[in-house]
């Protein structure tokens, strides 16, 4: 076989392709944070980069990393959504959407608002036990707010169907070259009229909140119900490629960039009174941008996060600043403290 062959066989079989997917964490490997519930009127991440919205008041939903995949394809983890109280009235501008959201400078390559503005093919890998039409749904958030939207349909309850979506290139609106969020990548699982009355817009248009949803089932409408995603993957041209699989370090890595955790067991301190002793926490990986903190007990993601003042223990860090490269943290008292033990957890999601 000639270099020119071997090349084309590796660029077919996706072992040439480099760094082709623009999702983060498409085969739900990274699971820093734990399983999750979904919360109404906010975004919930669980599995790594990827997070939960709704505006039901009624709806509820375990946000897990799962086990079950489709057989032969490579993958260990899914991304799960378990509906756990269900909406089957749906209200007019209610919404559920499962999406991840991606940097405008991580999109240059894409051209848009140029006349070589670049197609999209989106291809995953998808289960649930309700079956019918669904949306996938391209949010772009830039200073002129633009919207793709396409149909695909889950055929078979309880079984894994593989699917492609190809969005046309956009070349009216740039995408922003900076660390804010210009894409939103969304898999809908359930919307009122507002979102479903008009016509799907399958071409890039300014957002007109009626065409973006047409035709979306209820997933919602059953606590029998559980929606599965897994194999992710966002690449440039009209034509999907076989799966990226990148090493789980590898995906760590991108992962860290939006939220990482850092154990900390000791801080030598002082009996002074009156007094804070701050202690540095450095990143493993800069992060998107200023991190704010939330802690809990040493390696785990619950419990308490402690601070001694000789022998008077108290829960709770305080953070005291922070940057993309470290923070500073102290313990929840007035007085100087002698031991610092537990988990800060950074997040500088989109």
């Amino acid at each position: 076989m000639s270099k020119a062959a071997e090349l084309a066989a590796l660029i077919g079989s996706g072992q040439a392709q480099g760094d082709k997917n623009l999702i983060i964490n498409g085969a739900a490997t990274v699971n820093q944070r734990g399983n999750q519930t979904a919360s109404n009127g906010s975004a919930v991440y669980f599995v790594d980069r990827w997070n939960m919205y709704h505006n039901s008041g009624a709806l509820a939903a375990n946000l897990q990393q799962s086990t079950v995949v489709p057989s032969g394809q490579g993958f260990n983890n899914s991304i799960l959504v378990d509906c756990t109280t269900a909406d089957s009235s749906v209200g007019a501008a209610e919404v559920a959407l499962l999406r991840q959201i991606i940097e405008g400078q991580n999109l240059q390559r894409l051209a848009y608002g140029t006349s070589g503005a670049k197609s999209l093919t989106i291809s995953f890998w998808v289960r649930s036990t309700k079956t019918g039409i669904y949306v996938v749904d391209i949010y772009h958030a830039d200073a002129t707010a633009r919207t793709q939207s396409h149909q695909y349909t889950i055929n078979q309850a309880d079984t894994w169907e593989y699917k492609t979506l190809t969005f046309s290139g956009d070349t009216s609106i740039a995408t922003d070259n900076d660390n804010a969020a210009t894409f939103y990548v969304q898999w809908v699982l359930m919307s009122g009229t507002d979102h479903t009355s008009g016509s799907l817009a399958t071409t890039w248009q300014n957002q007109t909140d009626a065409n973006r949803f047409v035709g979306q089932v209820n997933f919602f409408d059953s606590t029998s119900n559980n929606f599965y995603l897994t194999g992710v993957q966002i690449e440039v041209g009209d034509v999907a490629t076989p799966f990226e699989h990148r090493s789980h370090a590898d995906e760590l890595i991108r992962c860290q960039r939006y939220y990482q955790s850092v154990d900390h067991y000791y801080s030598s301190g002082s009996s002074s009174v009156n007094a804070f002793y701050y202690t540095p926490l450095y990143f493993p990986i800069n992060m998107r941008g200023t991190p704010t903190m939330t802690a809990s007990a040493w390696g785990s993601n619950t419990g308490n996060a402690t601070s001694y003042h000789s022998s008077t223990l108290v829960n709770g860090w305080i953070l005291v600043s922070a940057a993309s490269t470290a923070a500073l943290v102290r313990g929840n008292h007035t007085n100087a403290y002698n031991l610092l033990s537990g988990r800060g957890k950074f997040d500088a999601e989109l």
